[in-house]
């Protein structure tokens, strides 16, 4: 008997916002990345997001281990995304403004 042995593609999809998914879940690359150089085992990672398969979950740690420049330069491309979007929120909605107006209708409404 003998035995093909078939290398399988990391389980790794890019949805419309170009967030890497992993498995046809919507949990990301980023999170699962995080939580493993945290120290979090496959299955510890598995019990945590259920929607998870623990072999896509090996398959995916194995595909950071193996590609780890490439998906440090896109984890560091998504923390300034997320930093961008943060800034562009809070030009766009300052928060200061809000809690003054927020603080105000309450007093208004204590001393009524």
């Amino acid at each position: 008997m003998s035995l093909a042995i078939l290398a399988e593609p990391a389980p790794l999809t890019v949805n419309s916002d170009g967030v890497v998914l992993i498995g046809g879940t919507r949990v990301t690359l980023d999170t699962v990345v995080a939580v493993f150089n945290r120290g979090s085992t496959a299955e510890e990672i598995v019990h945590r997001y259920p929607s998870l398969k623990l072999g896509d979950v090996y398959a995916t740690i194995a595909y950071y281990l193996n590609h780890e420049q490439e998906v440090e330069t896109y984890l560091k491309q998504r923390q300034q995304q997320a930093e961008e979007i943060r800034q562009m929120n809070q030009s766009r909605f300052d928060p200061q403004g809000l809690r003054d107006r927020l603080l105000a209708r309450r007093l208004e409404q204590q001393s009524q």
